[in-house]
């Protein structure tokens, strides 16, 4: 079974051909974006096991599932006093509805259930800028849409096409912009449809 590493589940959830860019062809640029949410996680990455609000607190933690081929590692996960675990995603921004950072999520919930042979019922979103801690509940609607993100993405892998580009409003703030080329790629593919479909008493002929 082709891998999936959990990060690529909230790479797909934004964008498939971002993840397939970082996932297929190993490209990767900064932006003030990337390097703010890297700046976020260097506590969150460091591996360390201490004891938080009467709860253990293991950060960095690897995780896995050989159910459903997922492979990673969890920014904070926290034992509570029973041993349940509950996931932990740490964001730089401020709490926003999009739902990308479910899906990860609830993927490391699917590790954890595994490993641990305990239901996850829910997990948390900590946002750096606002200090604030959002629930997220692992319902079977969410595991339902994660589950078939993995599947795509594990398709996407053992093919050797990437996702086409699509030009929408979250390009603006991705840092693949100029390697994916969403805008140009996208008008290419739509006048070639347009021709494509043309009348043929309109198209001009040698």
């Amino acid at each position: 079974m082709e891998p999936v590493l959990v990060s690529a589940l909230e790479h797909w959830s934004y964008c498939p051909r971002q993840c397939g860019l970082i996932h297929m062809e190993s490209v990767w640029d900064e932006n003030v974006f990337t390097l703010r949410g890297k700046g976020v996680h260097e506590r969150a990455d460091e591996p360390i096991t201490r004891a938080e609000r009467g709860r253990r607190v293991e950060r960095a933690l690897p995780i896995w599932s050989d159910r459903y081929g997922l492979q990673g590692r969890a920014d904070i996960v926290e034992f509570l006093p029973d041993g349940q675990p509950v996931p932990v995603e740490y964001k730089s921004g401020k709490a926003r509805p999009e739902r990308h950072s479910s899906i990860q999520l609830c993927a490391q919930a699917l590790c954890l259930e595994e490993m641990f042979g305990r239901t996850v019922p829910e997990g948390a979103i900590f946002y750096a800028a606002s200090q604030l801690r959002e629930v997220v509940k692992i319902d079977e609607a969410l595991r339902e849409r994660t589950i078939g993100m993995i599947e795509a993405i594990r398709a996407m892998l053992a093919g050797d096409e990437l996702p086409a580009a699509k030009f929408d409003a979250k390009c603006r703030n991705c840092s693949l912009l100029h390697a994916c080329l969403p805008q140009t790629l996208t008008r290419a593919r739509e006048s070639a449809a347009a021709r494509l479909f043309q009348p043929a008493d309109e198209v001009d002929l040698p």
